[in-house]
């Protein structure tokens, strides 16, 4: 009986975790999650692209392995385009909004753009590669890299896109950590232009009863409502406020993604009290609003 509690102690010793110092949950370095896309234009199909360009989808391989390698969490874009059924497909406008509502779907931080172009001349072939990292609840650019690679006698274009990666893919990753570690301590960056409708009864430079001027009160609420505080105003004018920088939080309140959408329902909400109506045009990290 003592033998057996002995060997239930040592095996309960061994098999039972021993953290020594700090929680490693607290010095934990919080990586994006990443999805890495094929670059498209116009009505061209994501999944078209993946089919039909090789080299590219080398590219986006070798650029998604880099990152795994990293420890960052990645996405599957296949997946991801695997989930959105034919029907759901049709109902999107075009190409743009599918790419739109795939990066949605997938919970991705950040998505990686790769573009490819083969570059074919009587002193050899060379591939051309660029990288663009976009926030994707913004679509702010967060880090750009190009690479050619050396020009050889061959048409086996897959080497020379590993040729054209392989010098840039670790100062790539860099980039996108560097501007994801600023986006956790300082917010997301986005930016807005209000405008006046010129049938608006009210502009900028209306006074209140408290001898504020329209823009000054917006100016308050900014103050209250940027993340940190922190935000930039370009210029003023009786019709037109430019704000180039306003920080917004990277999580909401139930630790959820912050969406561009809630800071600007949050801001017409401050213009109705002031009993003024406004639109919206939201274009990716920029806003666009117009008061009637």
């Amino acid at each position: 009986m003592k033998r057996k509690l002995l060997n239930y102690l040592i095996f309960m010793f061994f098999a039972t975790p021993i953290s020594y110092g700090q929680d490693a949950k607290t010095n934990a370095v919080i990586q994006p999650k990443i999805m890495v896309v094929p670059f498209t234009t116009g009505d061209q199909s994501m999944a078209d692209e993946l089919k039909n360009n090789s080299t590219n989808r080398l590219a986006m391989s070798l650029i998604k392995e880099g990152f795994d390698q990293r420890g960052f969490p990645t996405v599957d874009l296949n997946a991801k385009l695997n989930m959105l059924a034919n029907d759901r497909v049709m109902e999107l406008e075009n190409q743009a909004s599918f790419k739109q509502e795939v990066i949605e779907l997938s919970g991705a931080d950040i998505y990686v753009q790769t573009e490819t172009t083969i570059n074919r001349s009587s002193g050899g072939n060379s591939v051309t590669v660029i990288l663009t990292g976009y926030d994707a609840f913004t679509g702010v650019s967060l880090a750009n890299k190009s690479s050619v690679s050396p020009k050889f006698y061959t048409d086996s274009y897959e080497k020379l896109v590993q040729k054209a990666v392989e010098p840039i893919v670790d100062d790539f990753l860099n980039m996108i950590q560097s501007k994801f570690d600023d986006i956790k301590s300082n917010g997301r960056m986005i930016a807005m232009n209000i405008t006046c409708d010129q049938d608006a009864e009210k502009n900028l430079d209306f006074e209140f009863n408290d001898s504020e001027y329209l823009s000054d009160k917006i100016t308050s609420w900014l103050e209250n409502n940027a993340y940190n505080s922190y935000f930039h105003i370009q210029g003023v004018t009786a019709t037109k406020m430019i704000i180039d920088e306003i920080r917004v939080p990277l999580l909401d309140d139930k630790g959820k993604n912050y969406r561009v959408s809630k800071f600007v329902n949050s801001f017409r909400k401050f213009l109705k009290s002031l009993d003024l109506d406004s639109s919206r045009d939201l274009q990716g990290g920029r806003i666009f609003i117009t008061i009637s």
